[in-house]
């Protein structure tokens, strides 16, 4: 090849290389911006439908812990899954609907009570630890009892600090079902079952300072009637809230579980419910959730939970009447959601029954 012939070569590859480059400024200018059409979409919400846990997660207490998940805990259950009973199974989530099972709370069990399980637990996060009050008893127990434990980390191991007090200890019979809250700078235990007893009924007993024993036995606030249990205390403007179980819990298809409200300027009440009556006498409060067509025995719930929104959600325990006993033959207590809605300053469950149809979620 000549120079001349080389140079006309060049000339000729710098003037494509120039149109091709011109070509496509243009092109590009003509193409939407990519940074636009990268951008995320609004995050859906997540729909569910009860069910959001099971086989069993009976008596639950949610917590939202501080490394941002939520945990459940559950009464001590053979879930007929070949793995015996579990002691206190704790299961996690982000959202409250989508939950895995993480192990138990206790790897043995308390040493403080001969028999009995570990029922009831309530779950909270005190001093940077995680507290666990819970319940000791059998069916029909004439001496059951309540302990705490702790841990540092929300899945435990929890280690055993030891009884709080046993029923005759306290002159309260069916002592189960511990509720702590603390307020106005003292901490305090709730707890109580049924019976017909002179002395039943839910009562308040102020915890010392570091939540690990009673200040005085003897000091004792009847907060509900015998006809009461699980119970659960919420605050909410001016006024606290009582939730609290009334009926049969383990009875399969045939459980007759319902939680009834009432509420108190006071914490230690007097709590009237929606028609001014004082629930320390047998057969009042007012209806929020009871069963259904498809589910029994809706009842012992958490404590409340707000989402991003302010919307207010209530996680309990129901039985699906189709399939309401696992293999081992406990009842199938499966963990349910449903969305409080406040109206006149009292909390509404739709339809006072279990929710059964897709519907949107929590957002967090």
């Amino acid at each position: 090849m000549t120079i001349k012939q080389f140079q006309a070569l060049r000339k000729s590859v710098i003037h494509y290389v120039f149109l091709f480059l011109m070509f496509s400024a243009c092109s590009k200018s003509n193409e939407p911006d990519k940074k636009e059409e990268e951008k995320p979409l609004p995050t859906q919400p997540v729909q569910f439908n009860n069910p959001v846990f099971e086989p069993v997660l009976a008596d639950p207490s949610i917590i939202k812990a501080a490394d941002g998940w939520f945990y459940g805990y559950g009464t001590e259950d053979n879930w007929g899954d070949g793995q015996g009973n579990r002691l206190v199974p704790v299961i996690r989530s982000l959202d409250l609907i989508k939950w895995t099972v993480m192990g138990n709370a206790f790897t043995t069990k308390p040493q403080w009570k001969t028999d009995g399980g570990i029922w009831a637990p309530d779950v909270v996060f005190i001093d940077n630890k995680y507290y666990l009050y819970y319940s000791y008893s059998v069916w029909g127990d004439t001496n059951p009892g309540i302990g705490v434990a702790i841990a540092n980390s929300p899945a435990g191991p929890f280690v055993d600090k030891g009884k709080l007090f046993l029923s005759n200890e306290v002159g309260v019979p069916n002592t189960i079902d511990p509720f702590y809250l603390a307020d106005a700078d003292k901490k305090y235990l709730f707890f109580g079952s049924f019976s017909t007893a002179l002395n039943q009924g839910t009562y308040a007993l102020e915890l010392a300072d570091d939540g690990f024993s009673i200040k005085n036995l003897a000091n004792k606030v009847k907060i509900a009637a015998g006809d009461f249990e699980a119970v659960m205390i919420h605050k909410r403007k001016n006024y606290y809230y009582f939730f609290g179980s009334k009926g049969s819990c383990c009875n399969g298809s045939a459980s007759t579980y319902q939680v009834r409200v009432a509420r108190s300027t006071s914490l230690l009440g007097p709590y009237l419910d929606k028609d001014g009556r004082n629930i320390v006498e047998r057969g009042n409060g007012t209806l929020l959730i009871s069963g259904s067509d498809k589910y029994a025995g809706p009842g012992h719930n958490s404590r409340i939970i707000a989402d991003k929104n302010g919307v207010d959600w209530l996680l309990y325990h129901a039985i699906l009447k189709s399939n309401p006993i696992v293999p081992g033959g406990a009842s199938r207590r499966t963990l349910m959601l449903d969305k409080i809605n406040w109206v006149g300053d009292w909390p509404v469950i739709e339809n006072e029954i279990p929710g059964d149809i897709l519907r949107k979620g929590p957002e967090f």
